[in-house]
């Protein structure tokens, strides 16, 4: 081999190195930037779920609710009961 040729095959070899490191260097701040607009929707995901979960804390309280209503309407039943006994022995 001529010491040109060598020359111009380590200059096209230098080149396709040169341009792999390019594309590595652009492939990584691509990944970065998708890193960085993750980590923002993310936090306003975050936000979002916390209003949401404050918003549908109430849904949540309807169960206490439901057991108080059911608690009410047997004491009723039971005073009902009693009401009809206390009238039937008064007549």
């Amino acid at each position: 081999m001529e010491n040109e040729t060598l020359f111009n095959e380590w200059l096209i070899g230098l080149g396709l190195v040169s341009l792999i490191v390019v594309i590595a260097a652009v492939l990584l701040i691509l990944v970065f930037l998708a890193a960085k607009r993750i980590l923002r929707l993310a936090g306003s995901a975050l936000e979002i779920v916390t209003q949401i979960k404050n918003n549908t804390l109430p849904i949540w309280e309807l169960e206490t609710t439901n057991k108080v209503a059911v608690d009410i309407q047997n004491e009723a039943e039971a005073i009902q009961a009693h009401a009809t006994l206390v009238a039937e022995a008064l007549e």
